[in-house]
């Protein structure tokens, strides 16, 4: 049995493409049939790599029970995140609203036909756990509502609209963002700081690039409390499982507070930026372990997930070909002992944790640094360097033996604002690093973007064919100024103009100030965002705002710093409500000063 997603080029609709739900990929077929046959809709979004989003995909979606209900009662549609930030950016920000809590993948959201949505969720399994209802028990749910309290929906509807139209940014008088809003965002970012294990917040915990970015800075102009949560929280992931030890690259997040077993996908926007700060850390402090991090993740980058035909992979799967989420990254200890040498095991065991209680389902491990090798050096009275060439070698042949194991195929998607962060990370990391073949690469990416994503009328893709979004724009134009600050060329100031006009004319909110996500002349949603807010990658408003900035000082234009200060404006009430979650534009406002 298939679907309509057979004609779809993304991996992640294919993979859904043979099962029982009548799935429809967004687009003006499905939204006239919900309106046609007076259904809700029920929106699936995940992406390829998403772990949770193939485990609902085997429960939930390819059971025939739970797929009659979909399609008795809904009209179905799935959407790759990936493909459609704009619907993702949305329909998580309802979510949040909906539900009071944050959102994440896979997003299960249900939907009037116009699209609004009236309830929403994230995994769903297909029989109930714990406290968690089962797909098929919502759907009955959500089916009853639909039928018997249309007006209370009504209702609901509105006050979503006037909750998103409320929270748009805009400009308030006399609400500026001073440097006092830097100095709540650091009080913000003190109370959350784990002092021990570095990081924010509890479990599950993730790096925050944009804050440790923020903080760095700080500690470069002298806030010695600022450097020291920054680099403390480099040291700990470093060190921990949330970097890949043996292959190079950061894993999605941490389950634990101690950084030590991950959520295994590795997403290319993560290391992008890890990779950017980690160089900054290197040039601060002269520190090995930076260096080392910064040398393995590019090396990793330029082994897996470099596409053929140019640019970079969007991400690595968590699951193994088993389904077992981190089979492909964690090591059962026989499996390294039988690979090492006597002395390479000694040494190595008790580096990377092999010595420990299994820190993975109780019977596996998962590599970390236990013990560093200064301590094993005093412990086993060698020479710190012996021990460290031991662990250089152990290294290598993991290496080999872990790419032995049969992979999943990765995602071949090349987007063009993920692909942008990286160019910006090998520019800025290859100059701090005086690194030149990472420059060469940062120009090469670039200009693989600029002849494949920009096309003869003057628009930028986000993908082959399809529309660019505000971050496409925004970050293109700082990968390209961060190039031609490591490789200047007579061609970069030009085409600079050229991007950040179309920025200004097809993104930029004329009467408000900011930037937009959907360009003007994109089908309409039921709300065009205007985000703010740092997440997983910088705000688009706060890079565009920067990269308009840089340029100025480049080649003075009126118009770009008074678009960068319009920007700043108009978020400034929603950086004094929540400064630590606004550090780009934070960056972008000081800039102005």
């Amino acid at each position: 049995m298939s679907n309509r997603l057979t004609q779809e080029t993304s991996a992640y609709l294919l993979a859904h493409a043979e099962q029982p739900v009548d799935w429809y990929p967004w687009g003006e077929e499905a939204l006239a049939k919900a309106r046609e046959l007076n259904k809700p809709i029920l929106l699936s979004i995940g992406y390829n790599a998403c772990h949770w989003c193939h485990v609902m995909a085997r429960e939930s979606f390819s059971d025939p029970a739970t797929a009659q209900l979909m399609n008795e009662g809904f009209v179905n549609i799935k959407v790759d995140r990936e493909e459609r930030p704009d619907l993702d950016q949305l329909y998580q920000a309802a979510h949040t609203i909906l539900r009071r809590s944050g959102g994440g993948w896979p997003l299960t959201i249900f939907l009037s036909p116009q699209g609004i949505p009236f309830y929403s969720g994230t995994y769903f399994p297909r029989e109930p756990q714990m406290e968690q209802a089962a797909l098929r028990d919502i759907l009955a749910s959500v089916s009853t509502v639909w039928s018997d309290k249309r007006e209370t929906l009504a209702r609901q509807d509105q006050a979503l609209l006037d909750r998103l139209n409320a929270e748009l940014a805009r400009p308030h008088e006399g609400v500026l963002m001073d440097a006092s809003v830097d100095a709540q965002a650091l009080q913000q970012l003190t109370v959350a700081f784990d002092a021990t294990h570095g990081g924010f917040g509890g479990a599950p915990k993730f790096p925050h690039p944009t804050d440790l970015a923020f903080l760095l800075a700080k500690g470069q102009a002298g806030d010695d409390s600022a450097r020291h949560m920054a680099l403390h929280t480099l040291r700990k992931m470093a060190q921990g499982g949330l970097f890949d030890q043996i292959g190079g690259g950061f894993f999605r997040y941490s389950v634990d507070a101690r950084w030590d077993v991950p959520h295994f996908e590795k997403m290319l926007c993560d290391n992008a930026l890890l990779i950017e700060l980690y160089a900054q850390a290197y040039a601060l402090t002269d520190d090995p372990l930076f260096a080392r991090v910064v040398d393995q993740t590019v090396a990793w980058l330029d082994r897996e997930m470099r596409h053929p035909q140019g640019g970079f992979r969007a991400s690595q799967a968590a699951d193994d070909q088993q389904g077992r989420e981190g089979g492909d990254y964690t090591w059962e200890r026989e499996a390294i002992r039988s690979a090492l040498k006597p002395m390479e095991w000694d040494v190595c065991s008790a580096h990377w944790g092999l010595i420990d209680p299994p820190n993975v389902e109780g019977s596996r491990w998962h590599l970390k640094i236990a013990r560093p090798a200064e301590d094993l050096a005093r412990l086993l009275d060698r020479p710190l360097k012996l021990v460290d060439e031991f662990i250089v070698a152990t290294r290598e042949k993991l290496l080999l033996e872990r790419q032995k194991r049969q992979r999943v195929q990765g995602d071949d998607t090349v987007l063009t604002s993920w692909t942008a962060l990286m160019v910006t990370a090998l520019a800025r990391a290859g100059k701090l690093c005086q690194q030149q073949p990472w420059i060469d690469l940062a120009r090469q990416t670039l200009d693989y973007l600029r002849q494949t994503r920009w096309t003869e009328q003057g628009q930028l893709w986000s993908q082959a064919g399809q529309v660019g979004y505000l971050d496409d724009h925004a970050f293109l134009l700082e990968a390209l100024l961060a190039v031609h600050a490591a490789d200047p060329q007579p061609q970069d100031i030009g085409f600079a103009h050229v991007l950040a006009d179309t920025l200004l004319h097809r993104f930029e909110d004329a009467s408000e100030g900011g930037f937009y996500f959907t360009p003007s002349d994109a089908p309409a949603l039921f709300f065009r965002m205007k985000p703010g807010i740092d997440t997983a990658t910088p705000s688009g408003n706060g890079t565009a705002a920067l990269a308009l900035i840089a340029l100025n000082k480049l080649a003075p234009q009126s118009r770009y710093v008074t678009a960068a200060a319009r920007c700043v404006q108009a978020f400034a009430l929603s950086a004094r409500k929540d400064p630590a979650s606004h550090t780009r534009l934070l960056q972008a406002a000081a800039a102005l000063r």
